[in-house]
């Protein structure tokens, strides 16, 4: 039998919920809207990163590549550079239904 995934490796998928999936966690949204870099710390601190960090692309990309979430670079950046709150939001979402399932 040939191994074809190594131990602690995620099979590719998408982001869990969609970039404007605003209703999907209210809570989320507006603590981003309110408080944006209380949240952006949250997600750093969630991914042990620098707090600074936790806003934009580079954590995104990061997240992408350690859960093995299809994308790239590039959408990251666009994503980040056109609908930051937005994006934001989603990582964060990501990362409560991953620790609710156990993945995190």
């Amino acid at each position: 039998m040939a191994v074809t995934n190594q131990p602690g490796t995620y099979a590719p998928s998408d982001f869990q919920t969609g970039l404007l999936d605003f209703c999907d966690d209210c809570g989320t949204c507006c603590y981003g809207y309110f408080c944006f870099p209380c949240l952006g710390c949250s997600i750093a601190s969630a991914m042990d990163e620098c707090c600074l960090c936790g806003i934009g692309m580079p954590i995104r990309s990061v997240y992408r590549t350690r859960y093995n979430i299809r994308g790239s670079m590039c959408k990251d950046y666009l994503a980040s550079t056109f609908c930051l709150l937005c994006s934001t939001c989603q990582l964060k979402r990501d990362i409560d239904l991953r620790k609710e399932q156990g993945i995190f």
